[in-house]
């Protein structure tokens, strides 16, 4: 069987590749599991954009802040020069941005930005609505519960992809693949990722000899409650602090401003590391309050985060929540091109957060993830439909290595905690040096194809992080 084009996940990412392929072409989208796991469906915030033209130095100058030096110019100006042609686009296909009563877009702040810039759906659900609204707009077909553990590749050109479809493995062929599978959340003990974020397609470009790129570039996000028994943590958006939540310890003091003159809305990293320095320093809760919110203000441009913590026993807006930063974004990934081109392999293309654009340079700008979906997928699209030759037909093997053996899973356990205890907010030398011993370790041991997915990309994270010495961005790291 062959199409057109195959796309490896159906994150926004994925769904908006899809929705720009015309109807006349064939297309499939593989979902590994059910269509709302994925990391879109979980997004709060919103999404950033250039308000207009006179914003676009503005956003460009707030995005290059933020990413530390480490953001590549040209790639930033790709993401905001065509933002507001994106968002214009879904408005057009009927998408709906909550707007105010006279009809106009609702504009938030989030932290590091230097003006109202993000727009929001539901209140805080956009990713979910978002979401929703391209799965209801899509006219290719998809199957879920489905994993994709091969790439096609011979000499240096992509021919499709082996699946994994109801315990049975099959090739599937195309002209063009593209993955947007997402980060590497379930590498950690304690993210906000979707539970089938597992860093697998990093893992297996990287078996492929495909480079992976700035893979140390991990953010955490701040404020997140960690108090549930699943792996999966329940994110509170920048949103609130952008509106006017504040971030305070057992006492109300707020501490923030000990390390940063913006206090809360300093950028995502500075705040991560200052709560885990000030809860290691000082042995206090740190909590995140929302005294400043009206409670019907609260309810509706919050609603989902009212009635999820409603549910769990917490009286908000009028009680504050004890918080802590967990894994939420990775920066690096597959290194591509400004149209999604993957370096060295034609007909491979990635985009979302499985992919290095190099826009966020050492630490993303709040709410720009969404956005890079969006105007990342479109030009991969754009590039593939300006090809017009077509390749011939190669007949690939099935790969018949063993996906999972006994005891993957306690591997797997293992390896989320290695994560956490020494790659995470704040890193050593002799911590890392630590993780890379017990990865390698394990990779020696006998174990199924899809943890050795895993483990490589663990691999690939904690040498690049042995690699930058110096401290920058969401990479930081003491000398011990």
């Amino acid at each position: 069987m062959k199409y057109d084009v195959i796309i490896v996940g159906a994150g926004i990412a994925g769904l908006y590749a899809a929705l720009k392929l015309p109807k006349n072409k064939k297309v499939l989208i593989v979902n590994k599991r059910e269509i709302f796991k994925c990391n879109s469906f979980y997004a709060q915030g919103g999404v950033a954009l250039a308000r207009d033209e006179a914003d676009i130095p503005l956003h460009i100058q707030d995005t290059l802040d933020a990413g530390d030096g480490l953001c590549d110019p040209e790639a930033v100006n790709v993401l905001s020069q065509y933002s507001r042609q994106v968002i214009d686009d879904i408005i057009k296909r009927g998408f709906e941005f909550d707007r105010d009563e006279n009809g106009k877009l609702l504009y938030t702040k989030e932290a590091a930005h230097s003006t109202n810039r993000i727009l929001h759906a539901g209140g805080d659900a956009t990713g979910r609505y978002l979401h929703h609204f391209l799965l209801a707009n899509n006219d290719h077909p998809m199957i879920s519960n489905s994993r994709v553990v091969d790439l096609l590749i011979k000499d240096g050109e992509c021919y499709g992809v082996t699946l994994l479809e109801r315990d049975k493995l099959r090739n599937v062929y195309a002209n063009d693949v593209i993955i947007a599978s997402g980060g590497v959340g379930s590498l950690f003990e304690y993210h906000t990722n979707a539970p089938c974020i597992s860093a697998d397609m990093q893992g297996l470009c990287a078996l492929k000899g495909i480079r992976l790129e700035r893979m140390e570039m991990l953010q955490f996000h701040p404020t997140v409650y960690v108090g549930s028994n699943t792996a999966q943590k329940m994110l509170l958006t920048e949103a609130l602090r952008g509106e006017g939540a504040t971030i305070e310890d057992e006492e109300g003091y707020r501490f923030m401003f000990e390390y940063d003159e913006r206090g809360e809305l300093a950028s995502r990293d500075i705040v991560s590391k200052a709560i885990y320095d000030y809860k290691k320093r000082t042995g206090k809760e740190v909590y995140l309050s929302f005294k400043n919110f009206e409670y019907q203000y609260f309810t509706q441009r919050f609603p989902n985060i009212f009635s999820n913590f409603r549910n769990i026993g917490f009286n908000v807006p009028k009680e504050r929540v004890p918080i802590s930063p967990a894994f939420h974004y990775a920066i690096g990934g597959i290194k591509t091109d400004l149209y999604g081109r993957v370096e060295g392999v034609k007909s491979l293309y990635a985009v979302g957060e499985v992919a290095s654009t190099k826009v966020h340079g050492a630490n993303r700008l709040a709410s720009n993830s969404l956005l890079e979906n969006l105007v990342f997928s479109a030009r991969a699209v754009g590039d593939i439909l300006s090809k017009e030759q077509k390749k011939s037909f190669v007949k690939f093997d099935i790969d018949l290595e063993p996906l999972v053996q006994e005891g993957d899973k306690a591997k797997k356990n293992l390896l989320r905690h290695i994560m956490w205890e020494n790659v995470s907010i704040v890193r050593t030398k002799t911590g890392l040096n630590s993780a890379l011993e017990q990865i390698n370790a394990l990779l020696k041991e006998n174990i199924g194809k899809l943890l050795k997915f895993r483990l490589i990309t663990a691999r690939e994270i904690v040498v690049s992080a042995l690699a930058r010495e110096k401290s920058i961005g969401v990479h930081y790291i003491k000398e011990i």
